[in-house]
């Protein structure tokens, strides 16, 4: 944790300010510590450099195994490849100028393949995730300059009202126990015309109930046991491919067919394990950015990814 993270944290329960008691500091980072509201007299703990506005993992528990496990996969700046900045640009159209100086929230931060990305856009980004996942993001991106980390519950956002000037949630809303309230915490952090852009799950025709049929079984099972079988679709891959009975398997129990067999376990085991996964449709969610008052809302390729700017 930065002290300068003092500027924009609060008190999520009571949104006062925090005072922050130092017990270990290396350089910038303070790795140990507490923070206290100064109104309601809340403490919250600084653990290895992370300020944990939650006490456990609650319903995201299998993401925090999943990036602990796979913590260097998505990352650009580790597997050499530039597919999380074509995915973070397919979900916000925004420009290199967009993000130029600006305070930018990553709601559902991950081991921070996205944050990484904003952080090369000459911006500051604060990262927020309710799992442990965060100690994956912090051993990634944590000692960048213009990085802040936080595990916080998104339905109780540690920050005030209209603080950032751009939000954005890839791939998390949808595993939340209500996105459409979610999506309304995340949009009160937004400044009046300041960005908002998330990606969500669809639910347009019928391939997707074979497999949430299955997940009733699968999300029940231990994370170690879904590990395991996650990773058959490394060798399954090829028969996935054959023409008849590939097609018939991916209806029934589709796997990730992406060629890199580490991500293809890594898809696979996201699309089984959380304990929710909601889909929707895109009227849905041009609702939800209309009635927070988002303005110039725009659909991208690929269901759902949708951006907004607020209004007034």
């Amino acid at each position: 944790m930065k002290v300068r993270a003092l500027n924009f944290l609060v008190c999520p329960s009571c949104q006062s300010t925090l005072k922050l008691t130092t017990d270990e500091q290396d350089g910038s980072e303070v790795l140990t510590g507490t923070l206290r509201c100064l109104e309601c007299d809340a403490t919250y703990p600084v653990v290895r450099g992370i300020p944990r506005f939650v006490d456990a993992d609650s319903y995201a528990s299998s993401f925090g195994r999943q990036w602990t496990w796979f913590r260097k996969v998505q990352l650009d700046s580790m597997n050499g490849t530039c597919e999380s900045e074509r995915a973070l640009l397919a979900t916000t159209g925004w420009q290199e100028s967009d993000y130029a100086g600006a305070l930018v929230l990553d709601a559902g931060v991950g081991a921070g393949r996205f944050a990484e990305c904003v952080a090369r856009k000459d911006a500051e980004v604060f990262g927020v995730d309710i799992s442990s996942a965060i100690d994956a993001a912090y051993l990634n991106i944590g000692r960048l300059p213009n990085v802040h980390l936080a595990q916080a519950d998104i339905f109780a956002l540690p920050f005030r009202e209209r603080t950032f000037d751009l939000a954005y949630s890839i791939g998390v809303l949808h595993h939340t126990p209500d996105p459409r309230a979610a999506f309304d915490r995340l949009a009160a952090n937004v400044k009046v015309g300041g960005g908002l852009a998330v990606y969500l799950y669809d639910r347009y025709g019928f391939a997707h109930r074979f497999p949430d049929l299955a997940r009733k079984i699968t999300t029940r099972l231990p994370l170690r046991v879904m590990g395991v079988i996650s990773a058959l679709s490394i060798p399954l891959y090829y028969v996935y491919r054959l023409p008849v009975i590939g097609k018939l398997l991916n209806l029934l129990f589709p796997i990730s067919m992406l060629p890199d067999w580490r991500w293809r376990w890594l898809d696979t085991f996201d699309w089984y394990t959380p304990r929710y996964q909601w889909k929707f449709l895109y009227p849905e969610v041009f609702r939800w950015f209309r009635e927070n008052r988002f303005k110039e809302v725009e659909i991208f390729d690929g269901p759902i990814r949708m951006r907004g700017v607020k209004a007034a």
